[in-house]
């Protein structure tokens, strides 16, 4: 029996404090009247703060818990913030629409917690199960949100479709678990690394085994040939649970890749990197062509961010050809700007869109900017920022990611993530075209923007200009997150 110190408690105090607030929330709901059902949302989003509070208290106090499961090291404390962060945007984003929808019901705040949890633990796990069991947490939490409207057939569907493929690839990553543990007696990730030191030491099995793993990551990252799911489940969503799910459990993919294929399984060799090169490839060339063909601004933003997680993977393999912190650094980075510019843009459109997401074609935006013009100013930030335009935090994020694959040697493979990026500005600015260049009475809702709304989108612009502009500091966080891992 591994024994417990209180040191081992302070150091998943975030998520124990996220998991207390949920099940308070879920005790509350009953007894808060339904025209008052935003009070369960600040109450929430108060549990997100706690939790900050929480993970800055685990800052001081660093090291592996509960028997080296567990690691509360600069990383994992990164992602940790990251992901309080956007449930805290989530539930700024959702409050109003849920009550304009009439689906205001407070396990959804609980359900997002839940969902944060998962993504925490899947960061902070040193062990493969328990990266298993975070994973678990946050899929279960997240196949319930995407069908919580749940009298619209869209919404089901959409439901249906997540878990039964979600189902698939949680079996494939526990297969690949399962070889592990059978080829090396362990499934920790530093017994692992000490376990196979050279290519030469993997065998066939061995091989097998990252393969399904990876299969089980690249689903929850959305990357080609895994991300059939991506469009169906985005544009059947509710927007808000369509933001948490594009860079919540996508973060928190990337962040176990980034332990697994830096960490335990380092020593894996050429197959692991041509797995990622080719990858990445597929998915930022599948993910933008495809999105080029879109009219509907959900799915087009859903093949968007297929494209954004293959520029993510240029990263991972930068930093696996041997760039090390400069590679997992220029990740770290890409993953917090994606994570502003994304998320914002998917709750601005789930205002525009109305009541029911009636109207989320590109054609219903001609003319906002005439009718809303700081709404359409907003939006615009947002679009060019996902383009990678200068001044602001795409432009920094794409220029790091791209900088270390160069320094990588990774010529072929920047090249075409550079010719990608040009191909990502038609899309984007189709709908900064129709909002400022074309005439005709906008069909996108005109109605005020609440102001929980208008906070998250404050945060997030501010944010994106800051990273943009003024990068530093933050790379400096970043640089000590990305450290200890290669």
């Amino acid at each position: 029996m591994i024994p417990l110190h209180t040191a081992d408690f302070v150091r998943v105090l975030p998520e124990a404090i996220l998991s207390a607030f949920a099940i308070l929330v879920m005790v509350f709901e009953p007894f808060i009247p339904a025209e008052r059902k935003s009070l369960l949302g600040w109450f929430a989003l108060f549990g997100v703060a706690a939790a900050g509070a929480g993970a800055v208290r685990t800052s001081f106090s660093p090291g592996l818990a509960f028997g080296g499961t567990v690691a509360a090291d600069p990383f994992s404390l990164y992602f940790i913030f990251l992901f309080l962060l956007v449930a805290s945007l989530t539930l700024l984003g959702s409050m109003n629409y849920l009550e304009r929808d009439r689906v205001h019901h407070g396990e959804f705040y609980a359900l997002v917690l839940m969902a944060t949890v998962g993504m925490c633990f899947m960061a902070a796990s040193a062990e493969l199960i328990m990266i298993f069991i975070g994973l678990e947490i946050s899929s279960l939490s997240t196949y319930v949100l995407v069908g919580f409207k749940r009298r619209e057939r869209q919404s089901v569907e959409a439901a249906v479709k997540y878990f039964l493929l979600g189902s698939f690839a949680t079996a494939f990553f526990l297969y690949g678990i399962a070889f592990v543990y059978g080829l090396t007696g362990t499934t920790n990730l530093l017994g692992l690394s000490e376990h196979v030191v050279a290519p030469a030491q993997w065998s066939s099995l061995m091989r097998l085994a990252l393969i399904l793993m990876f299969v089980g990551l690249a689903f929850k990252a959305s990357t080609v040939p895994f991300h059939i799911w991506t469009p169906d489940v985005y544009q059947g969503a509710p927007a808000p649970v369509t933001a948490f799910l594009s860079v919540g459990p996508k973060a928190a993919a990337f962040a176990v890749l980034l332990r697994v294929l830096l960490g335990g399984m380092a020593s894996a060799g050429p197959l692991t990197f041509r797995m990622v090169w080719i990858s990445a490839a597929l998915t930022m060339s599948l993910g933008n062509l495809a999105a080029l063909a879109q009219t509907n601004l959900k799915r087009m933003l859903a093949y968007s961010s297929i494209a954004h997680a293959g520029y993510i993977l240029v990263g991972v393999a930068a930093a696996m050809a041997g760039t090390g912190t400069e590679g997992v650094s220029s990740v770290l980075f890409y993953l917090a700007a994606y994570s502003l510019m994304n998320l914002a843009a998917f709750i601005l459109i789930a205002h525009l869109a109305g009541t029911g997401e009636r109207r989320t074609s590109v054609d219903d935006y001609t003319g906002l900017a005439y009718e809303r013009p700081g709404v359409s100013a907003c939006l615009m930030v947002l679009l060019l920022s996902l383009a990678g335009f200068p001044a602001t935090a795409g432009f920094l994020g794409k220029f790091y990611l791209f900088r270390a694959a160069v320094h990588g040697h990774l010529v072929g493979l920047t090249i075409l993530a550079v010719l990608n990026s040009v191909v990502s500005v038609y899309y984007y600015l189709r709908l900064v075209v129709a909002m400022y260049m074309q005439e005709g009475k906008t069909a996108a809702s005109t109605l005020a923007l609440p102001w929980p709304l208008r906070a998250a989108l404050a945060v997030s612009l501010v944010g994106i200009f800051y990273l943009g502009l003024y990068p530093n500091q933050f790379l400096g966080l970043v640089n000590l997150a990305a450290n200890p891992l290669p």
